[in-house]
């Protein structure tokens, strides 16, 4: 979908950082109203390949193609409404080039992808790991990382779970491991309902599974295998808000785009639900909702970023423009010293092409 021609955010170049300060607040409100006119003002996230303006019918786009114009985007289903909402605003802004491509296939299909060189740009919730870098450099592929934007994993309960509102990190531990005894709400709190928990996560594929893993469950233990597992966070959000003692945890931009529908348990660090802390916007920017506060990524190749419109999208999801779009989007913007970080990250990787 195309913006009409005179939408006022065409009289703007978003290739530049405002100069006075007057300059930003329009800018958040242009950037707003051209996410509620290309993404038809959704409240909740785009379903699986339904991102970045994905039509079917359409022919098949090899990734690497220099004489390709359209960008292909796959990987974590939590980035992806990001990613979704950056390729249409850089499509409209950035007319000389086509929209990008955005699906899902989680953080780990997505680096298979990636690996295989079938897409040009991974989205992940996770650093790469050592064997799918491997299988990149087997392939002879350079990635680059790029951190985008800081998320807070969230841990959710159907609206109408009146009794849960905080856990500690223990208590997660406790429920997700294998091996757990823990069936029903009973099992965690005797003065809960004595119903069966319905547990929704992350499967296998996805970066929000292995960081839940890392810091919740111990290093070398396994999730329990008795979940309903997706790597498509609109069915977790589903599942979750159609059970009523459904238990599960995604990204925090699927919370903030479902509050009609399910709500978040508040996470303790310590031992004492009286510590939980609430993921919000600024718990998460603060550090005070730990350890469940991450950053997110997006993977470029350094042979990808010799087209054109690539490093134009790159530049553009590292903008102070871009940075707005991640605000506008629920995730948490870059502090300035990371947002440097991924500037000069980008920077170096063209300088070495």
């Amino acid at each position: 979908m195309r913006l009409p021609l005179f939408c006022p955010l065409r009289r703007f170049s978003l290739n530049s950082s405002p100069k006075s300060n007057l300059a930003m607040p329009l800018l958040r409100t242009l950037l707003a109203c051209s996410l509620m006119l290309t993404l038809g003002c959704q409240t909740q996230a785009p379903p699986a390949g339904g991102g970045g303006g994905e039509s079917g019918g359409e022919e098949t786009i090899t990734a690497g193609d220099t004489d390709t114009k359209r960008i292909l985007i796959d990987g974590s289903s939590t980035v992806e409404p990001l990613s979704a909402a950056m390729a249409q605003v850089f499509g409209e802004t950035h007319s000389e080039f086509d929209t990008p491509s955005v699906k899902i296939s989680g953080t780990g299909g997505g680096f298979q992808k990636f690996g295989r060189g079938e897409i040009d740009i991974s989205d992940a919730s996770r650093p790469i790991k050592e064997g799918e870098a491997a299988a990149c450099a087997e392939a002879g592929i350079e990635p680059v990382e790029l951190k985008v934007a800081i998320d807070g994993l969230s841990v959710v309960v159907n609206k109408d779970n009146d009794w849960c509102t905080a856990l500690t990190v223990a208590q997660l531990k406790a429920i997700w491991s294998a091996g757990s005894e823990i069936k029903k709400w009973s099992d965690i709190n005797p003065d809960w309902p004595a119903e069966e928990i319905q547990l929704f996560g992350p499967d296998a594929k996805s970066g929000t599974h292995d960081y839940f893993k890392e810091v919740i469950l111990d290093k070398d233990a396994e999730f329990r295998a008795d979940f309903s597992p997706n790597s498509d966070d609109n069915v977790l959000v589903t599942g979750i808000a159609g059970e009523k003692f459904a238990l599960g945890f995604f990204g925090f931009t699927y919370l903030v785009e479902n509050q009609d529908r399910i709500k978040a348990v508040a996470i303790s660090a310590t031992d004492k639900a009286e510590d939980a802390v609430v993921p919000t916007p600024e718990t998460i920017e603060s550090g005070a909702y730990t350890p469940l506060a991450r950053p997110l990524f997006i993977y470029v190749t350094k042979q990808g970023l010799q087209r054109a419109d690539i490093a134009a999208f790159c530049d553009f999801y590292l903008s102070d423009e871009g940075q707005e779009v991640v605000r506008l989007k629920k995730f948490i913007g870059l502090n300035a010293e990371q947002l440097a970080a991924s500037r000069e990250a980008l920077a170096a990787a063209k300088d070495n092409e």
